[in-house]
Formats: structure tokens, sequence, C-alpha cells
């Protein structure tokens, strides 16, 4: 028996625009809540949200087998951190602060078991192979792990078609808020420049054939990254979309008018 199919994998390589929300509030029971929304992927955050390894398996736990396919976005790209998630059973990852190719060969290699990379061979302690049940896994995990890498920085977009051009990378995803303040607009995701850097970005990721993901807050600027050819993209978080609906229910009973704003840190 081979290891499960990855339909996150399957839907960018056919060229289907898969959409997605953010899951940051380090719940089992909220993302369960979220998982029948009917997004195409949940993002199940590790690195701005207070999430552990624990918290992130029960989490993506709570997702999998429903309407949306859990992603896992670590902390860092860092390969003993990427062996345990994996062995949990997560089998898309999107790695932040991508900025070289050498790092991007080196997250490659971290979620392929050799010879073709150096994921440690435990399979049988871990929900990836259902505890040693799926007799194949160890032979088939390596082509369903999809492995995205988060470019966020000037050096991150020098780089870009070596990253993109690399084998094992099957998508490639663009973090405007981190990128802004690289480039000095700190706060300002939508400043012309780094619209510009997007769409250079975007083009350059095509051209090697590799999916194009990013995030917003801003629906405008979801539906404009869509036109500009996005194939997969989240467009909120469960966070802000708490305090925006606490905060309108609030304001609403009150009678008060004022419009409520949730500041983007994506």
């Amino acid at each position: 028996m081979p290891a499960p199919k990855n339909p996150f994998k399957a839907a960018i390589r056919e060229n289907r625009f898969q959409l997605g929300l953010w899951v940051a509030l380090a719940s089992p029971y909220a993302a369960e809540v979220i998982a029948d929304s009917g997004y195409d992927w949940l993002l199940i955050d590790g690195e701005h949200a207070p999430n552990d390894l624990p918290l992130l398996s029960a989490q993506y736990h709570a997702v999998s087998g429903r309407g949306s396919h859990p992603i896992v976005r670590l902390p860092v790209g860092d390969t003993a951190l990427i062996k345990q998630v994996l062995d949990t059973g997560v089998q898309t990852l999107l790695i932040p602060m991508v900025d070289s190719v050498e790092q991007a060969r080196q997250l490659v290699r971290a979620v392929r078991y050799p010879p073709h990379g150096v994921r440690g061979v435990g399979a049988a302690l871990g929900r990836a192979s259902n505890f040693g049940r799926i007799t194949d896994y160890l032979q088939t995990a390596n082509d369903e792990i999809c492995l995205i890498l988060q470019i966020e920085s000037r050096a991150g977009l020098d780089s870009i078609d070596a990253i993109a051009a690399l084998d094992g990378v099957d998508g490639v995803f663009i973090g405007p808020a981190d990128l802004a303040a690289d480039m000095g607009y700190l706060g300002n995701s939508g400043h012309p420049d780094v619209r510009a850097a997007i769409v250079d970005a975007f083009a350059r990721i095509q051209r090697a054939g590799k999916a194009r993901g990013i995030m917003t807050l801003d629906l405008a600027q979801a539906r404009d990254y869509r036109d500009l050819g996005a194939d997969f993209m989240a467009i909120g978080t469960d966070v802000t979309l708490l305090v925006s609906a606490t905060q309108r229910l609030r304001r609403e009973f009150l009678g008060e008018d004022q419009p409520v704003t949730i500041e983007s840190g994506y």
C-alpha cells in the first residue's frame, strides 16, 4: 500500500487554482471548525502563531479528512524539525525566509529519503505510515511530499530563478509584508515598487514551471494577485476574522459606524 495521495500537490501541478486561509489560533478545535468552510487549503502557522510540534500535529489531524488540505508552515527550515513534522503525517510544507539556492537545496534534501535526501528513516514510529501499516510508505513518500518555499527578501528575489528551477520545489510563495519591509516599505505591501517586484517574481516562477503562491488580507489586492497569475492564495486568517467579527458585532449593536481595520502582517 503506497503513501496517501496529496490532493494539493496534484491540483497545483494541474494548474487548478487553490484558495486558502491562515490558521493561527493554535487550537485544534478552531481548526476543525474552519476545515469545512470551503477553502481548498488551510495553512497551520508555526512561524508567528504560538504553536509547537504537538499542537501543529493536533491541528493537522483535526483538519485532515475534511474539506480543506492542511499545510504546515514551520518557524524555520531546520532538517530535524522537518523530519519530525513529516513523521506526524504532514505532506505539504511551507518554509519561510528562503534567501538562497543553497538553502533551497538543503530543504529539498530534508524532505526526501536517501539516496535523494537526508530524511531520517523511522516511519514505523509515525502517523505518516499509519505506524508501519502503510507497507510501501518508504518507497512512495517522496512523490507525495509537496515543498513550498517562501521568498520574502531582496536576496530571495535575486535567487528566485535558481530556487524555482530546483527539482523537488513544487511552489514558490511570495511574502509581501516581509518583502515590503526589506525593500524599505515596512507596513506598505501595496507600494508600487513591491507590486512590481511581485509581478516580476511571478513571471520568473512561471518560467520555471512552478506554482505561484501569495497571501493578503486585502480583497482588492487578492483579486489583483489572482489576475497576475497566483496559482494558490490565502485571503485571510482566523485571528483577523475573529477580531473583525467581534468588533463589528459590538459596533453594530451600539450604532457605531467606525470601520474595522486589521493590519496585515504577512
